[in-house]
């Protein structure tokens, strides 16, 4: 039987003495009392292509995650109904653009490779920013970094930041190690979350979850928001 607690994505991957080594990590996984949801570069260039396997897409557009982006919009859009239902801040990490900033001198990665277009730093129809949501734009791989996404979230008394998008290896991680070390307990999202590769996602999401963050399935996560609007009804 599977522990629960390492019930993930990674389980064809780590071995089992890798789990052994890792069992004094275990333990109880939540989400506090006050938290925010943060949306790492949910844009257009992470799908462009269309729902294919990312090899064939990233010939053209390598910046795209194919498939892997495609199949997290469905548990994404479940993820921000529940979290718009409970009421929590919303937000969005997305690319700067402003000429001004001069975006390709610094960059998130060492990634070669032009712009995308200039709709590629959209975030996503699906999940489009509504009014109170905040969207910060970046120039490196974390969401803290050279953002003012600390003084939101202290202003707002948060004590957990849910956490979402792409990709797992870089800029998720980035901002989730970021953010548990500002003091946050993190959460991530499984299935809304998201790399080019099935390798590094599962690794990311395995360390992530041992070291940093509670690595949350979409249903126990909607199934808590869900009781937090239940109750806030009555």
């Amino acid at each position: 039987m599977v522990d629960a607690f390492e019930d993930h994505c990674w389980q064809d991957i780590i071995p089992a003495d890798v789990l052994d080594l890792y069992k004094h990590y275990k333990r109880d996984l939540y989400i506090g009392p006050k938290a925010a949801l943060l949306v790492i570069d949910l844009y257009e260039l992470a799908y462009q292509g269309g729902p294919h396997p990312v090899a064939d897409v990233a010939k053209e557009f390598p910046s795209s995650c194919g498939i892997n982006a495609w199949n997290a919009i469905e548990p994404t859009k479940r993820l921000f109904g529940a979290a718009r239902a409970a009421g929590l801040p919303i937000f969005y990490t997305t690319g700067d653009t402003r000429e001004r900033s001069k975006p390709g001198a610094i960059k998130a990665t060492n990634r070669r490779g032009g712009m995308g277009g200039p709709d590629a730093f959209n975030i996503r129809p699906e999940w489009a920013p509504e009014a109170g949501d905040v969207v910060l734009t970046k120039q490196r791989a974390s969401g803290f970094y050279g953002t003012p996404l600390v003084a939101h979230l202290t202003q707002l008394g948060i004590d957990t930041i849910i956490v979402i998008g792409e990709s797992t290896s870089g800029c998720v991680r980035a901002s989730t190690v970021d953010g548990y070390s500002n003091g946050f307990h993190m959460v991530m999202v499984e299935e809304c979350c998201f790399d080019r590769s099935d390798i590094s996602h599962k690794v990311n999401l395995f360390d992530l979850h041992h070291k940093y963050a509670d690595v949350m399935k979409v249903d126990e996560v909607v199934a808590e928001l869900g009781k937090r609007t239940a109750r806030e009804s009555i």
